[in-house]
Formats: structure tokens, sequence, C-alpha cells
């Protein structure tokens, strides 16, 4: 019992100390050469991010890419052909985890630098295309915070879809971005605290009961909270993005 108990103090200790003075450890993303060659016959370029810790691949991410595809048609729809180009913010290991975690306490600091930057490059090298970066919850608030790292010229052709938001998380002040929060109903977004923690202490068993069943989620997935769902269907999200798109695109 001793040595279990030294065994986890040591743990505890090693683990905060790599959380602190740990190397930043940064995703791989796309590399410009080749998002060069992909988009130049491409209209519009969607940048997305989703949520939790933000390495969800597009096509498993099924709480925002059913979003994404949509937009997709709907931009069809007005003579434009588009592109999707996922962006990582956490590298999935345990030190891109701590890296990740840290980067999350710090508003994004480090991601939407990056992102800001490589968006900067290619608004600056396609002045003619339309760039749409879109997130879910964390990834809504990646959105929001590259936006504010922006030059003025480069927002003129960057646009912003971040749904559920979380409340901690300043929006800009900017016409190119629709904040989606499910008309007032997310609790994330408003900071409904009694909803919050009800969904934090919820989660562990959520997920428990999760892994008995044989189904692979992670604890982060097992968090829900009310409202912090986004359907297309509903006249909460896919007519608003419709307008949004349309007053700024068509």
């Amino acid at each position: 019992m001793r040595i279990l108990k030294y065994f986890i103090f040591i743990s505890i200790i090693l683990s905060g100390l790599m959380f602190l003075f740990g190397p930043e450890v940064i995703p791989e993303n796309f590399q410009l050469q080749e998002v060069l060659n992909k988009v130049q016959n491409k209209d519009v370029i969607i940048v997305f991010n989703s949520g939790g810790w933000g390495d969800t691949p597009f096509e498993k991410a099924e709480d925002f890419a059913p979003v994404i595809k949509e937009i997709q048609k709907t931009l069809q729809g007005f003579g434009y052909n588009s592109i999707v180009i996922p962006f990582n913010r956490t590298k999935n290991t345990l030190t891109g985890k701590f890296s990740g975690a840290k980067d999350f306490l710090r508003y994004f600091e480090s991601s939407s630098d990056i992102l800001a930057r490589d968006l900067e490059f290619l608004a600056e090298k396609f002045p003619n295309k339309k760039i749409i970066v879109a997130g879910l919850s964390a990834g809504g608030a990646l959105a929001n915070e590259t936006i504010e790292r922006m030059s003025d010229k480069a927002r003129n052709s960057v646009y912003a879809i971040a749904a559920g938001t979380p409340f901690w998380i300043k929006a800009p002040k900017s016409e190119n971005v629709l904040q989606l929060d499910n008309n007032g109903k997310d609790s994330l977004v408003e900071g409904n605290t009694k909803s919050l923690l009800l969904a934090m202490i919820k989660a562990p068993f959520q997920w428990v009961s999760s892994k008995i069943k044989g189904e692979n989620i992670t604890l982060s997935q097992a968090f829900y909270a009310p409202g912090h769902d986004y359907s297309w269907s509903s006249s909460e999200v896919g007519s608003q993005i419709v307008n949004f798109l349309e007053n700024k695109l068509h």
C-alpha cells in the first residue's frame, strides 16, 4: 500500500511537471504546398476543426461533419465548389494531450496563432477565394480566437462559423463571424452552471457504461452539455448558416 501511494504521488508530480514545463507538441497539419495544389480549382476553402481535443478526423466527426457537408451542398447550389481542409489542435499522444491542455487554458494561443498565420498566407496567395473556418465547441473557440489574431485585410476574405463556443471565450466583433448557440439553448454557451455540473458528474458513469457495452468513446465524448448538439435540420442551425452564406458569398 505504501509503495502504491508513493507511485501515485510520483506520477502526480511528474504529470504536473510535464504539464508546466513540458515542450510544446505541435500536431502535424496541412502542408501549405500540398494545400496550394489542392485548392487551385476551388472557389471556397473550408478549414474544419472538431470539438473535444480537436484531433478527430473529419470522416469520424459525427457531431459536426454532417453540418460541414451540408455547407458544401449549399455552396454548390450557389455555384461554388469547395474543399474541406482539417486542422488539428492536438497531437494524439500523451505529451500532445498535455500540450493541448495548456493551449486550451491559454485560450488556444498557440493553435490559433498557427492557424491565423496559415490563413493570412492563403488569403494573400488567393485573394479571389473565400475561406471559411468552422468548428464546434472548442473548435468554435479556435475559430473565434483565430479571427481575432488576423489582420483587418485578411478578415475581409475569411469567414467563421462557430457553433457552441464555450461561455468563457469572447466572440470577436466581426460581421464575418456567425455564432450558433441554438438560440440560447446551449448550456455551455450560456454558462448554465447547474446543467454543466450535472453533466460533469454523469460523464464518468456514462463513459464506464459505454465501455461495458463495447462502445469506444472518450471521456470528453461522454460529457454532454444540454443543448450542445447541432443538427443541420434544426431551424437554429441550417437556416441560419444558409442565410449567413447567402449574405456573405452569394
